[in-house]
């Protein structure tokens, strides 16, 4: 039972190929520590065992084979270190609702405005809503105007990704940044 995990172990932690898993005649080596160039995979071999740290293979692609000699557990660390950062750094658009009613004074609507401008320009898309409640169906034109008019206050800022709709008793548009 053992046997299983630790080869299970071993697939999850090398990802690329080092040491006498590189299967090719000639390599490409790069790094601080070696002379960059063309050099047989045995020479390669033979300067990462007297440095005593590993071959591991970076870019299999290319021809010949990149590889660098470090050791393969630093290695492993700052790749996942790079990943991080990367992902610590990507932006991801978040949707923010914005709701209305079908009588919704002015002044609410200037307020949800500024509003819905503020996360426009921070690059965030705009779901407006207008709830009909009971009978308040009956005023879709109502809520149906008030959407275009919200929509044109915002037309410097953000573009109407489709025109408001219906969807059960609420009427939406979704209005992303320019």
């Amino acid at each position: 039972m053992e046997k299983n995990t630790k080869s299970k172990d071993k697939n999850k932690t090398n990802k690329h190929r080092i040491n006498h898993q590189i299967r090719v005649d000639d390599v490409r080596l790069v790094g601080d520590n070696v002379d960059n160039g063309v050099y047989s995979i045995k020479e390669a071999m033979d300067l990462s065992y007297q440095m005593e740290l590993d071959l591991v293979e970076i870019s299999p692609n290319s021809n010949p084979p990149v590889c660098k000699i470090v050791d393969y557990t630093k290695f492993l660390y700052e790749q996942k270190k790079k990943e991080k950062e990367i992902k610590k750094n990507s932006k991801q658009t978040q949707i923010k609702e914005i709701k209305f009613g079908p009588n919704t004074d002015i002044n609410d609507i200037k307020y949800r405005t500024d509003q819905a401008i503020k996360f426009l320009t921070q690059g965030n898309k705009i779901k407006a809503t207008v709830f009909f409640k009971g009978r308040q169906i009956t005023f879709k034109d109502r809520g149906e105007k008030l959407l275009l008019e919200f929509i044109q206050s915002l037309d410097t800022h953000g573009i109407a990704e489709y025109m408001p709709k219906m969807n059960g008793k609420r009427l939406e548009v979704t209005i992303k940044p320019k």
